[in-house]
């Protein structure tokens, strides 16, 4: 009788270490993230490069980071100062906001995106490519695009 209580007790606790284990590989396995991630850095004063100057990084800011559908220089409306004042009626896939460290990530479907932020003044990048996309960021399935934004109009360089 003491054998038989001994072989449940130990299928008992066999069963339980068993249960946790598969548990815990669920609870570890990484997620899959599609998206853009990212920080927000800004860089004011004067950058120019000098003996013992070195270059500054930026300071991370918290600022609203609007994600649109890739946007061409062409169909946005630019104000005298630099800052976009109007994207037309072309609206944000998505709006988020960097935390205090200035990082920010955004869940998105495969697909080209640009990434401005909004600053007083207006929506600002200060990013292009040869085809004049307005900061564009190109999500893949599957993966985790990183950007580092530099707001940079107070900054000299």
């Amino acid at each position: 009788m003491n054998y038989l209580a001994f072989i449940l007790c130990f299928l008992a606790l066999s069963y339980s270490t068993l249960a946790q284990k598969q548990q815990l590989r669920k609870s570890t396995r990484p997620t899959t993230f599609q998206g853009i991630c990212g920080v927000v850095l800004e860089k004011k004063g004067n950058h120019m490069p000098g003996p013992g100057k070195s270059a500054s990084q930026g300071t991370p800011i918290e600022r609203e980071v609007l994600i649109f559908p890739l946007l061409n220089m062409n169909q946005v409306k630019m104000g005298d100062n630099g800052f976009i004042d109007s994207v037309g009626n072309v609206k944000p896939i998505k709006t988020v906001k960097s935390d205090k460290s200035g990082k920010f990530c955004a869940n998105l479907p495969v697909g080209h995106y640009s990434v401005v932020v909004r600053e007083s003044k207006g929506l600002y990048a200060n990013l292009s490519d040869a085809h004049n996309n307005i900061f564009p960021v190109n999500v893949r399935k599957n993966i985790r695009s990183e950007v580092k934004i530099e707001v940079t109009h107070q900054g000299v360089f």
